[in-house]
């Protein structure tokens, strides 16, 4: 394999691996929140609703946390461009390429 199919194996196996833990995040959001629904279920009093403040919390906080993963993952390839990182990269190079020759 040459360099510049190195590079972009090696680009798409870290991209894989973003997706990846995203997707392990949302399962384990999932999974523990049914648990803590299901430990909420069976600590009511008799009359007593389920939906209340305190029985979402951790639903809440965590599910902003778990946006802010996906965000991470997913949005910079629709807000930035598909390649802004290896533009920025390039810039970023050039600039410093420049200011040794001052």
């Amino acid at each position: 394999m040459n360099t510049q199919d190195e590079i972009k194996y090696q680009e798409a196996l870290k991209r894989v691996k973003k997706i990846k833990g995203f997707y392990t995040h949302a399962t384990v959001y999932v999974i523990i929140n049914l648990m803590i629904v299901i430990v909420n279920f069976q600590n009511l009093e008799p009359g007593e609703s389920y939906f209340q403040y305190k029985n979402f919390t951790t639903l809440l906080f965590w599910g902003i946390g778990l946006v802010a993963h996906g965000f991470s993952v997913f949005v910079p390839q629709w807000f930035l461009g598909a390649n802004w990182e290896e533009r920025k990269i390039r810039e970023l190079m050039d600039k410093e390429k420049n200011k040794k020759w001052e």
